[in-house]
């Protein structure tokens, strides 16, 4: 079994916000130890961490990760606009199995070169083949990915009175890929929900998912159908909500739905950025908070951000601020306390986010036992210097992608001292281009 020793360390105790000088012993995948010196022991390799900050990877649970190859074009959509060319116009049915599969793998490479470790990738399908090539890609990016098994792009999935299930070749996703969770690939589904779909189609969804004992991930209760629809009552009272249920936005439901979802201990993916942009709705996250829900961070839709999760955390953090303070304001008073702090958009972006995705057990903090999902951030930078112990307000507020110096995944280095250790090469660059440029080829085609 290979072993790994990490020496000279600043490892991030993220309940204080401190930095310890430690050694990390790696063993396999999993963290055997975590002390001040590890000396003795037999090694397969020893790295040298002295003044990088070590921290658990981030975690987003909420990406198409296929859109990767078709990104920016989104930079000025609003959400009527990215449904109308996305779903409506089937851009996203225009990709070949083998364009899912560099998506999917260009994606994911984007998401690790930014520290992030673990994101669950909400899936487009239009056959089985196209399956396949999406968990290839994940797979070899060496992600570790929560795969969301989706639907086709297509208008008869993706109306309000669809009455379209979910593919029956979920089933064989599950048996084929899924039979044990001691991988990096877990499953979900990436269900439509009740603004999607029928309500019976959703109840049906939700239904195939727990049979095949998996998460649901589901938009639901942002734009104008939020405060309308009621959704989220509605999957109360048919006692739906649970803690396998991931509520993607919750913008604009209803106040009281908000304690529902605290109360049932469902878990919501704020995409703060996207959100305040396209017209989602105003960002979640202090709702949610207030009432004891699971409040996570996603990108969302790359064809519109860029893949960072250090974005998010300003996004959600500041956002919430400013709708706090403004309130104060509005009343004749100046802001004391800031709401919400650094170390709670943090939280968002690991624990809470592992938690999210069942994978708790393995990753979202770095401790002993659990699985060795960490990177290196390099703290001497223009950025960065000098910490003046604000480690993880340094982080939330003052990082960017090109302080991350390594990646780990389970133990596995996929990033060292600054350089991605797959996708640099040219080639593989010029094969993503072409597979981008004949996606827009092929949509022209068929709209002419």
């Amino acid at each position: 079994m290979k072993r790994t020793l990490i020496k000279n360390g600043l490892v991030l105790n993220s309940k204080y916000g401190t930095l310890e000088e430690k050694d990390i012993l790696i063993e396999g995948k999993h963290i055997q130890e975590i002390r001040p010196v590890i000396d003795g022991i037999d090694v397969t390799e020893e790295i040298d961490a002295r003044n990088m900050i070590i921290a658990p990877g981030f975690v987003d649970t909420h990406r198409h990760v296929w859109e990767s190859l078709i990104r920016h074009i989104g930079t000025d959509w609003s959400l009527q606009t990215y449904l109308e060319r996305i779903y409506f116009n089937n851009l996203g049915s225009r990709l070949t199995p083998e364009d899912s599969y560099l998506a999917n793998l260009w994606g994911s490479l984007e998401a690790l070169d930014a520290g992030v470790t673990t994101l669950l990738d909400y899936s487009m399908l239009e056959t089985p083949e196209h399956a396949d090539a999406c968990i290839k890609g994940l797979q070899d990016a060496g992600i570790r990915a929560v795969f969301a098994h989706g639907t086709s792009g297509h208008n008869e999935y993706w109306s309000r009175d669809s009455e379209k299930r979910h593919p029956v070749d979920s089933r064989r996703i599950k048996k084929e890929y899924f039979q044990t969770n001691d991988q990096l690939l877990t499953m979900a589904l990436g269900v439509r929900g009740p603004e999607f779909s029928s309500w019976e189609t959703a109840v049906d969804d939700i239904h195939l998912a727990r049979e095949l004992d998996c998460i649901s991930s589901m938009h639901i209760g942002f734009g104008t159908w939020g405060p309308h629809d009621r959704s989220i009552e509605r999957l109360y009272h048919a006692d739906l909500l649970g803690p396998d249920i991931n509520l993607v936005h919750v913008n604009t439901v209803m106040p009281h739905e908000y304690k529902l979802i605290g109360e049932t201990g469902a878990s919501v993916s704020v995409t703060p950025e996207v959100e305040m942009m396209m017209g989602h709705g105003y960002p979640a996250t202090g709702r949610v908070y207030e009432n004891n829900g699971l409040v996570t961070l996603g990108v969302d839709v790359v064809v519109s951000t860029a893949g960072d999760m250090f974005s998010q955390m300003k996004f959600a953090l500041q956002a919430e601020r400013a709708l706090q303070n403004e309130k104060l304001l509005e009343r004749g008073e100046m802001p004391g306390d800031l709401p919400l702090s650094t170390a709670d958009a943090y939280t968002f972006a690991t624990a809470n986010g592992a938690k999210a995705l069942g994978l708790e057990e393995k990753t979202g903090t770095l401790e002993e036992g659990k699985e060795a999902d960490l990177i290196f951030i390099n703290p001497d930078s223009f950025n960065l210097h000098p910490l003046n112990n604000e480690i993880i307000g340094a982080i939330v507020q003052s990082a960017r992608p090109e302080n991350i110096d390594s990646v780990f995944v389970a133990g596995t280095p996929v990033k060292r001292n600054g350089k991605m250790l797959k996708g640099s090469d040219s080639t593989f660059k010029r094969q993503v281009e072409s597979a981008s440029e004949a996606i827009f080829n092929r949509q022209y085609k068929m709209t002419r």
